[in-house]
């Protein structure tokens, strides 16, 4: 397992922006954190202006000139637009067309056909799962949540068994597999193999998804027994449509871009030569821009025609799936600029020196440091880019598969406790009709549960490979 070490700093790392000592550079780090906790939940401002704010006051109290604090958050907010932005967007794009077409319906309806009354948990988490995968967690609940209530309702089932497992499944995706935002800007930032990460992360997320998923589903359920709340009638995105895809055609669509990326990892497996043409034509295939462009365009076909759509249909599905996400794409923006802020200011250096005698592994640090921040900003988006700007340096000598486990890392951290700084948090909250006491002690624990598993099967992977 790889151990701290000085000599992993990169020997051409830029000069800090700040001359700060580290007592100095803690304390700004604090502040900053502090910041943007007290401005997103006291004074209700949203995340982007937050971030924006707490990136300034932390390289005001680490005594760095403003206009290099600017420059440093401008460049960070622009890096991670430019590596995320048209990812991000692409991904909104089919999540429009699978729901609006009616596409996972037909996901949830063929499943829910075949489930038993023992195995309907596990099939929650199978459609959270897949429907999950192309979607952003907010959205994937907006999705899922009514579908959630309308089975539990008809079914007769405890909200907490259905609910939890559901919840989770988005959950594990969101933190652990890319095309999501944060493991994507994780991947770019500590210089993953993007193939290699993707199915390491599926790995990790099958066993963590069982555990906090129907096997912890059956204590929550136990521990908070509320019916379905009656003012949340559930809707079906697809009730005005004479016709939807088929349901063999709408997994194809949602898994092609996993394929594609998994694709080429296993072509840069099996070829050597980096000037093979096989290997050139799958590098384009399975970048993650070609391959949810090439989504979004096969879907337009197998989803949006499929269910009857006209051009003009399907351009203003197009139109309406990229105006929610620009909050969305803001604060990860944010979060970015943040992260630049910390490692221009010499955070993660001082990290480094502080940590270099630790008896402690790279990978359990840096699954620290996501947590840290996942606590005090209540975004597991912002904590996943903040520490994998931080963690970044703990990469320097670590084999491709290790820098795969340090992105896994980072995104088990960023799931600890879901907070009331989370909007996750109230979003479970109203849906399911709990108390904040009762949301804590199913969906919070549910989060910590995937975050703590996820790190220890990351940490016994790092033994074995």
């Amino acid at each position: 397992m790889t151990r701290l070490s000085v000599e992993m700093l990169a020997a051409d790392a830029p000069e800090p922006i700040t001359s700060a000592g580290h007592a100095q550079l803690g304390i700004a780090v604090l502040v900053g954190i502090a910041v943007i906790v007290v401005l997103i939940t006291q004074f209700k401002l949203h995340a982007f202006l937050s971030l924006t704010i707490g990136s300034l006051a932390l390289a005001a109290v680490a005594g760095a000139p403003l206009d290099k604090a600017i420059t440093s958050f401008s460049n960070g907010l622009g890096a991670t637009v430019a590596s995320v932005g048209v990812l991000i967007a692409l991904g909104s794009i089919l999540g429009k067309l699978l729901a609006d077409s009616g596409g996972a319906d037909q996901i949830v309806d063929t499943i829910l056909a075949k489930a038993t009354k023992r195995t309907m948990p596990w099939a929650m988490v199978l459609i959270a799962s897949v429907v999950g995968l192309p979607l952003f967690f907010e959205i994937g609940i907006v999705l899922l949540i009514p579908v959630v209530l309308l089975v539990a309702k008809r079914g007769n089932f405890s909200l907490m068994r259905i609910g939890i497992p559901a919840l989770a499944g988005l959950s594990v995706m969101h933190g652990l597999v890319p095309p999501h935002p944060g493991p994507l800007v994780a991947v770019d930032a500590v210089k993953a193999n993007l193939g290699l990460t993707l199915g390491l992360g599926i790995l990790v997320a099958i066993p963590t998804v069982i555990i906090a998923g129907p096997l912890f589903g059956r204590y929550a359920s136990r521990w908070v027994d509320v019916p379905p709340p009656d003012r949340m009638v559930p809707t079906r995105p697809s009730e005005d449509l004479d016709r939807r895809p088929g349901f063999g055609a709408t997994i194809a669509t949602v898994l092609l871009p996993v394929v594609l990326m998994l694709a080429k990892a296993l072509v840069d497996i099996v070829v050597d030569d980096t000037g093979d043409t096989l290997q050139r034509i799958f590098d384009v295939l399975g970048s993650p821009l070609i391959a949810l462009l090439i989504a979004v365009l096969v879907g337009m076909f197998t989803l949006g025609r499929a269910a009857g759509f006209t051009r003009e249909r399907l351009g203003t599905t197009v139109e309406t799936s990229l105006a929610p996400i620009a909050g969305v794409m803001l604060i990860v923006a944010a979060g970015g600029g943040f992260k630049q802020v910390l490692v221009d200011s010499g955070v993660g250096e001082m990290i480094l020196d502080i940590s270099k005698d630790w008896s402690i592994s790279a990978l359990l640090l840096a699954w620290l440091i996501a947590v840290v921040i996942r606590l005090a900003t209540g975004s597991a988006t912002v904590a996943t880019v903040s520490a994998a700007g931080l963690a970044g340096p703990l990469a320097a000598d670590m084999s491709s598969t290790h820098v795969a486990l340090l992105v896994l890392a980072i995104g088990s951290g960023s799931l600890f406790f879901s907070h009331v700084n989370d909007a996750g948090f109230w979003l479970v909250k109203e849906y399911f009709g709990l108390s904040v006491v009762q949301t804590v002690k199913t969906w919070s624990l549910m989060e910590t549960i995937l975050s703590v598993v996820g790190g220890g099967i990351v940490l016994l992977l790092s033994l074995i490979i």
